[in-house]
C-alpha cells in the first residue's frame, strides 16, 4: 500500500485529532496483571496530562538507577512492562523503574505525541510530565540523579528521541526500539512520511536539531538504537537516521568503528577517545515491528511473547539494560530454598537459576525447535565484558 492510499485510507477513519495513522506503531499488547508497577500521582503540574507508574523492588542499591520506559500506540504500561520484562530486570538488578502512560483522551490510540511540537518541547506538554515524574521519584525516593536512562518501542522509542533531545541534562543514555530520530515530524503528515519513507536528513542538519533543542552542551547522553530489518510499520532507514543525528552530535564519524554479531545479529559501535562505547545499533534481520526478546547473558529470559513483542533469540532488555552499565557483576543477594545469601555464599548453580518461581508468567520457558548454535563472537563478548574488558 503507498504512502497516498494510506493517507486516504486514515482520512475514512472515525476523526480524532492528531492520532489517525499511527495506530500501528506498536499496539495490541495482551493485558497483563502481574507487573508488580503501581501508580503515582501528585507528581507535578502535569501538562500533557499523563498517567504516572513506578517501582521500586524491594532490594535495591545504594542510590539507585532509574529507567524510564515508554510503551507504543494502544499499549498500557502494564502490559509493555509483562512483554519486555523490565520490572524482573529491575529485581534482579537493583534499579527502579518508571513508566509513563499515555491517556486516550489527549491520544485515541495511545501514541504519545511524539510528532506534536507542543509535547516534545523543553518544559511544555507531555515532554514536561515525563520531566516531573523522573524529578518526583528521584526526590522522592532518593535516587541517583546522574543515572537516568531512557528507552521506548514506536511511538514511545520516538518519544524517547524527544526526551534524549529535549533534556539531553537529565539522562545519561538512552535506547530507542523501531523508533524515528528527534525533530523529523512536526504534523501527521510529516509523521507519516517519516514512518513510511524515512527519507534522508542531512548529519548537521539532524544534528542541529538536538542541538537546538536545549541550551545543553555536552556531555550528551549515550544511544543505543535497535530495528527489525524487515518493519514495515517504521521503516528501518530511520535506524541509520537515530544514529547519524547522534554521532553527529557527540563529533563522531559516520562510518562505524566496530562491527560484529552480537546472539547472531549485526552490531555497529561508536566509542570515544576512552574506548567507551557511546553509540550503538543493532539491526535484527528478518524481524518486523517490534520489540526483541531472548535469553539474556545472565541466562535468564526476560519478557513474554505478544504483539509486537517478538522472540529473536536476542533480549533487547537485557542488552539495554548493559549498555546502560546495570548489569556488572552478580546481584548482590539471591534467594535459595527462602534465605537471603550474598552472591559469594552460593553455588554456581544456585545463580544461574532463575530467582522466580517456574510458574511466573514474566518469564516462558521457550522449547527451541532445533539445538541452538554456538555463536562464538557472542561468548567472546560476554566473557570480555564480565572480564571488565569491552563495554
Amino acid at each position: 500500500m503507498s504512502l497516498a492510499d494510506n493517507i486516504e485510507f486514515l482520512r475514512r477513519l472515525p476523526k480524532m485529532p492528531g492520532i489517525n495513522g499511527l495506530d500501528g506503531l506498536a499496539r495490541g499488547l495482551r493485558p497483563a496483571g502481574d507487573s508488580p508497577i503501581s501508580e503515582v500521582t501528585g507528581f507535578g503540574s502535569n501538562p500533557g496530562d499523563l498517567r504516572m507508574f513506578a517501582y521500586l523492588p524491594d532490594t535495591l542499591e545504594a542510590r539507585p538507577p532509574l529507567v524510564v520506559v515508554l510503551h507504543g500506540c494502544t499499549q498500557k504500561a502494564a502490559g509493555y512492562d509483562v512483554g519486555t520484562g523490565w520490572s524482573a530486570l529491575a529485581e534482579r538488578y537493583g534499579f527502579a523503574l518508571l513508566m509513563p502512560e499515555q491517556k486516550s483522551s489527549n491520544n485515541g490510540n495511545g501514541c504519545f505525541n511524539w510528532f506534536n511540537a507542543e509535547d516534545t518541547t523543553r518544559d511544555s506538554g507531555e515532554a514536561l510530565s515525563i520531566r516531573q515524574m523522573i524529578g518526583h521519584v528521584v526526590e522522592s525516593h532518593g535516587l541517583d540523579s546522574k543515572r537516568v536512562y531512557i528507552t521506548g518501542l514506536s511511538a514511545g522509542g520516538a518519544m524517547t528521541s524527544a526526551m534524549l533531545a529535549t533534556y539531553p541534562d537529565v539522562f545519561a543514555a538512552g535506547a530507542i526500539i523501531a523508533g524515528l530520530p528527534y525533530g523529523v515530524a512536526n504534523s501527521m503528515q510529516d509523521a507519516l512520511t517519516a514512518m513510511y519513507r524515512a527519507p534522508a536528513h542531512p548529519a548537521q542538519q539532524l544534528g542541529d536539531l538536538v542541538r537546538n533543542a536545549s541550551s545543553h552542551g555536552a556531555p550528551w547522553p549515550k544511544i543505543s538504537v535497535w530495528h527489525g530489518s524487515a518493519d514495515r510499520t517504521v521503516n528501518p532507514a530511520n535506524a541509520g537516521e537515530i544514529v547519524k543525528q547522534w554521532v553527529n552530535v557527540h563529533g563522531l564519524p559516520e562510518q562505524p568503528m566496530s562491527e560484529a554479531e552480537v546472539d547472531g545479529y549485526p552490531r555497529q559501535v561508536w566509542w570515544n577517545s576512552d574506548g567507551e562505547s557511546i553509540v550503538e545499533s543493532f539491526t535484527i534481520t528478518h524481524m518486523a515491528h517490534g520489540t526483541p526478546l531472548g535469553i539474556g547473558s545472565d541466562e535468564e529470559r526476560y519478557g513474554l511473547e505478544g504483539a509486537f513483542l517478538i522472540e529473536a533469540g536476542i533480549s533487547s532488555s537485557w542488552h539495554i539494560a548493559q549498555f546502560f552499565g546495570l548489569t556488572a557483576g552478580l546481584p548482590k543477594s539471591v534467594v535459595v530454598a527462602g534465605a537471603a545469601q550474598t552472591a559469594a555464599e552460593v553455588p554456581v548453580e544456585a545463580v544461574t537459576a532463575s530467582p522466580r518461581a517456574t510458574g511466573d508468567r514474566r518469564f516462558k520457558a521457550r522449547e527451541p525447535s532445533g539445538r541452538r548454535v554456538l555463536d562464538i563472537n557472542a561468548v567472546i563478548t560476554r566473557a570480555l565484558t564480565a572480564a571488565g574488558l569491552m563495554k
